[in-house]
């Protein structure tokens, strides 16, 4: 599984509040180490990958997350705790494989 999450930056080169506010959120809850990746919605620029990710599945707020499981389905998620509920929560209860083995 991979999990891209994209943030935007303002017009004056700030994080939008609500970004600054879910990423605190990955962070203190446990989930940052599940993100993959992180782009940048920049809007001064306007055409930079979080930009054209957000074009390409139109979405036209953030924060957002891209998530592509091993059979390269995509789901994109634009509720913060939609997102954790269905995919951070069932990671973050998986036991890798080598603690399933009987001893």
């Amino acid at each position: 599984m991979h999990i891209t999450f994209v943030k935007k930056l303002t017009e004056s080169g700030d994080a939008c509040a609500k970004c600054g506010q879910v990423e605190q959120h990955l962070r203190e809850n446990g989930y940052w180490h599940f993100i993959d990746s992180v782009l940048v919605a920049d809007e001064p620029i306007g055409s930079n990958a979080g930009t054209r990710l957000a074009t390409r599945y139109g979405i036209d707020t953030a924060p957002f997350f891209v998530v592509t499981d091993e059979h390269a389905q995509t789901r994109v998620y634009t509720i913060y705790l939609k997102f954790v509920e269905e995919i951070l929560e069932p990671l973050e209860h998986e036991q890798p494989a080598d603690e399933l083995a009987c001893a």
